[in-house]
């Protein structure tokens, strides 16, 4: 009789967490939006906060950026007593910047910073 204890194999650890929609492979998805409809840019008027997200990008950052978004969080913490970590900070960041380019389009700060930037 062995004293170890039965473990998870690989197959329940790497389980997919999505719902399954019981459409048939090959079968086009109607679950993703048109990237450029009004209803889409509407919906992201606030960072989603904390909860689980199943969708991941890697945004490579400078030192310099990753020093100043750990003082953000820190004075947002220390001054205002907001508790919010890296991720929530740039999640919030994002939803303001695609509400002013909503809002504002050719005015916003997203597309004056993108402007100035292709021209320097």
């Amino acid at each position: 009789m062995t004293r170890r204890a039965a473990l998870p194999g690989a197959a329940e650890l790497f389980r997919s967490t999505t719902p399954e929609t019981g459409r048939p492979s090959g079968e086009a998805s109607t679950d993703v939006p048109d990237v450029l409809s009004p209803a889409v840019d509407t919906a992201v008027t606030r960072g989603s906060g904390r909860r689980r997200h199943d969708t991941k990008i890697t945004v490579y950052v400078s030192s310099e950026e990753l020093v100043a978004l750990e003082r953000a969080r820190l004075v947002l913490l220390a001054e205002h007593g907001v508790t919010a970590d890296r991720g929530r900070v740039v999640r919030e960041a994002v939803a303001v910047v695609l509400a002013d380019l909503q809002a504002r389009g050719a005015d916003s700060i997203l597309v004056e910073r993108l402007r100035g930037e292709a021209a320097g």
